[in-house]
């Protein structure tokens, strides 16, 4: 028998009866794969919240368009041509792509947002009919064999957990998340959510943890699919996740009421890194394995401006400044170009390594050249923790 064909059938065998490991890598906080679309090699960013299969830049050519798809995100929705899946691998992985779509964006640069090599999103379509082992531990896909019954085995409520899906939505991961009180949300396990925990505030008000009307501090914008979104931070306390008692954790807030009426937002990688996770959608289970004996989060000091680089003028500009935050108190305003951070030049690297460049301990202080109706200003700026509830 040829070396091909031993290989081939123990290839085979691996598939149908063993399991198959798929490395991944990460990016900017993101799960980055190298995968094969209608035979075409791309490296997408794993997104366990997009409930499809796959969205890729329109300028990779993986066949005419077939159709069109409504996506919706934390606030809106947006329509988008579509492409039929015919083929699709993941390392090892074949997957059957029957029913699956490819969607098509414009010229995204998902490169420069998770600062490595990005081509598109893979959604959790992919793994759906598949016992999925996310390992964040070895940096690898584990994809188990059908035999595998997770339902089987017995946590320990410490470092791991067996968790039963929701009833709600046809391709997410809906779990429950208590407050100290008891009271209930329901979330989605989002790996592609880069904050530790995304709500809204009308959840927070519902669930007794925001006085209704109160005004938030530190308002700032964060970036989903259908645009800009205002946002601002909240250190949560006592919370449990997916069974997993936190004593303390720090939230992203959207500011605008959920575009959802059976979820409440989603838990994302700053929470997800710690665990080894085990998807098994057919039997509605997720297992957790903590590795690293972290559950929560700490502040991270910043500065309190929302900028981005501005491709007609070729620069990065401040697009929001938190009011009452050490930018606002020195005195940058709405539409400064920022010219070097720390005397680094080179900015034109996406909006989440630009928010981490600012980014630091607290107490310490940043170095900010800006330019403002063409006036230089030098400015150092020091740190602070922007959270409500701190």
């Amino acid at each position: 028998m040829s070396g091909i064909l031993i290989a081939t059938l123990l290839l085979a065998g691996a598939q149908a009866g063993g399991r198959v490991e798929v490395p991944f890598r990460l990016g900017e906080d993101a799960i980055v794969v190298d995968a094969e679309v209608n035979g075409k090699k791309v490296s997408l960013m794993f997104d366990t919240g997009f409930g499809g299969s796959v969205v890729l830049n329109d300028t990779i050519n993986i066949g005419k368009p077939t159709g069109k798809m409504v996506l919706r995100d934390f606030v809106g929705e947006l329509e988008v041509p579509t492409v039929k899946v015919t083929s699709l691998k993941i390392g090892a992985q074949t997957i059957d792509p029957a029913g699956m779509e490819a969607v098509l964006t414009p010229s995204a640069n998902y490169s420069m947002s998770y600062n490595t090599h990005v081509d598109g999103i893979m959604g959790f379509e992919v793994i759906k009919h598949n016992i999925t082992e996310i390992n964040f531990q070895g940096q690898k896909f584990i994809f188990h064999p059908n035999s595998l019954d997770v339902t089987k085995r017995t946590p320990d409520g410490a470092k791991t957990f067996l968790n039963r899906l929701l009833p709600t939505g046809h391709n997410s991961l809906e779990m429950s998340v208590q407050t100290d009180a008891g009271e209930r949300m329901i979330l989605a396990l989002d790996t592609g959510n880069a904050f530790f925990a995304t709500t809204h505030r009308d959840v927070l008000e519902r669930v007794g943890l925001w006085k209704p009307g109160a005004e938030a501090k530190y308002m700032r914008s964060s970036m989903v699919a259908s645009g800009e979104v205002p946002s601002w931070d909240i250190l949560m306390k006592n919370v449990t996740i997916f069974g997993v008692k936190v004593p303390e954790s720090v939230w992203s807030i959207i500011d605008l009421p959920s575009s959802s009426a059976e979820g409440d937002g989603t838990i994302g990688f700053g929470f997800l890194k710690n665990f080894n996770i085990t998807i098994d959608y057919e039997r509605r289970r997720v297992w957790l394995e903590n590795f690293t004996g972290e559950v929560g989060n700490q502040p991270v000091a910043d500065i309190g401006i929302t900028a981005g680089f501005d491709p007609r003028a070729g620069r990065v500009r401040v697009y929001r400044v938190a009011p009452a935050s050490p930018a606002d108190k020195a005195g940058i305003k709405v539409g400064d170009a920022v010219l070097s951070i720390d005397e680094v030049s080179e900015l034109n690297v996406g909006y989440r390594r630009l928010a981490k460049m600012m980014e630091g301990p607290l107490g310490s202080k940043v170095k900010l050249a800006l330019s403002r109706g063409g006036n230089l200003m030098r400015l150092e700026v020091e740190r602070a923790y922007l959270v409500n509830g701190y």
